[in-house]
């Protein structure tokens, strides 16, 4: 998912309308962890990137989606750019 979320709705009050980005995200989630997995890979690893626009974007963990998101909600930020792609990931051995 790369996409830019307007953060102002005109019919829509501005608390629901960030729930209901926070809920596309979420299910977005929930869809790509439910794919199977190909070859080997023990789970999907999610590379997450966050930022006012696309140029200027920072790599973030995935549990600090929602904390961003309110984030720019406080700075008053018009919109906001969130990029996640899954990647299948192998886990350690442990020795």
């Amino acid at each position: 998912m790369k996409k830019t979320f307007k953060l102002s709705h005109e019919k829509i009050q501005s608390e629901r309308w960030v729930e209901s980005i926070k809920h596309e995200v979420k299910k977005y989630i929930k869809r790509e962890r439910n794919k199977p997995l190909t070859g080997d890979a023990d789970f999907l690893e999610f590379d997450c990137k966050f930022g006012a626009s696309a140029d200027g974007c920072d790599e973030i963990h995935l549990s600090e989606i929602n904390k961003s998101i309110d984030d720019a909600v406080n700075q008053g930020l018009d919109s906001f750019y969130l990029e996640i792609l899954s990647k299948p990931s192998y886990r350690a051995k442990k020795s």
